[in-house]
């Protein structure tokens, strides 16, 4: 079996014999002599390169997608009986720990500091005494109210994170319960949680459902000291309603991983909004563990055994 690993990330997994890997570029169409690999890893591609690919490997059994999403996989248009599976974990840790960072930046008001810097500006409102709760948005993690909204690893590892610095987290996914030792309520419960939230950090996948799901209405419930991070898919969130929000003061502010259209036009007015704070897609980028999951993956298509992070189709 020949297996067809990309050129953007510097993989070597332990394959099972018989196994044969080949790099290809996924900038590039697939040369012809690889038209016959009967599994494919995707990581980098655009998406019409992805489409071809699809299109050009006729005998194709199984495609390992290093991402944590499925959408990209979904919408390139893989044959019905191509076993598609997912990166689900390997972005855990990068992606949590620039949640982390983003959160911190918005509380400790990192934005307003590099603005005093760039005017050289000894900012006294921000240094020196100050409350440890002040009215209006919460300046420390320490009894903060965060709500994670899509509760998965990522998820549940942020939680963890925020906990250890003093937040108070509960966690919102598709079903209510306990996860990872933190309140989990459902989809139905959380415009009632947003109206207590300090801090709402969204971690969703794209998909129809979450189509701009944090939209006029939910920001509008949540209260006017609240911040907003987004590591998720710039899908997921309403950006208009956003900035409205922001530029009437009915949000503290934002920080946004992911937006709508990437990369960001320059003409977005996000780019000089004072209260949003925008990281270029960069949150994951650089998946852990990639080898051990394309060598089980590989072993279990060999072997006829069940595949990891499988995607329903």
């Amino acid at each position: 079996m020949k297996i067809l690993l990309p050129t953007t990330l510097d993989l070597d997994p332990r394959l099972p014999e018989g196994v044969t890997a080949v790099r290809y570029d996924p900038a590039e169409r697939l040369r012809p002599e690889d038209r016959d690999a009967e599994a494919l890893v995707v990581w980098g591609h655009r998406g019409e390169a992805l489409a071809e690919a699809a299109r050009d490997l006729g005998g194709l059994r199984w495609v390992q997608g290093l991402a944590a999403g499925d959408d990209a996989l979904l919408a390139a248009g893989f044959a019905p009986d191509v076993v598609l599976t997912t990166g689900v974990g390997l972005h855990t840790r990068p992606v949590s720990e620039h949640a982390l960072a983003l959160v911190l930046a918005l509380v400790r008001r990192l934005p307003a500091a590099g603005r005093a810097q760039a005017e050289h500006r000894w900012s006294r409102e921000l240094g020196g005494p100050q409350p440890l709760h002040p009215d209006g948005p919460v300046t420390t993690l320490l009894d903060a109210r965060v709500l994670v909204w899509g509760f998965g690893e990522i998820g549940q590892a942020l939680a963890g994170y925020l906990s250890a610095l003093g937040a108070r987290v509960r966690g919102v996914a598709r079903s209510a319960g306990e996860r990872a030792g933190f309140d989990v309520v459902d989809d139905g419960a959380l415009d009632d949680e947003l109206a207590d939230t300090d801090v709402l950090v969204m971690v969703l996948p794209q998909a129809p459902a979450t189509e701009r799901a944090l939209d006029a209405g939910r920001i509008a419930a949540l209260p006017d000291h609240a911040y907003v991070v987004n590591v998720g898919r710039g899908s997921t969130g309403d950006e208009e309603a956003l900035l409205a929000a922001l530029r009437e003061g009915r949000l503290a502010g934002a920080a946004l991983d992911v937006t709508a259209t990437e990369p960001l036009p320059a003409g977005s007015p996000l780019w000089d909004e004072p209260r949003v704070l925008l990281t270029p897609h960069a949150a994951g980028g650089r998946p852990v563990g990639s080898d051990a999951l394309v060598a089980e993956n590989a072993a279990a298509l060999v072997a006829g055994l069940p595949l990891r992070n499988v995607v329903a189709r």
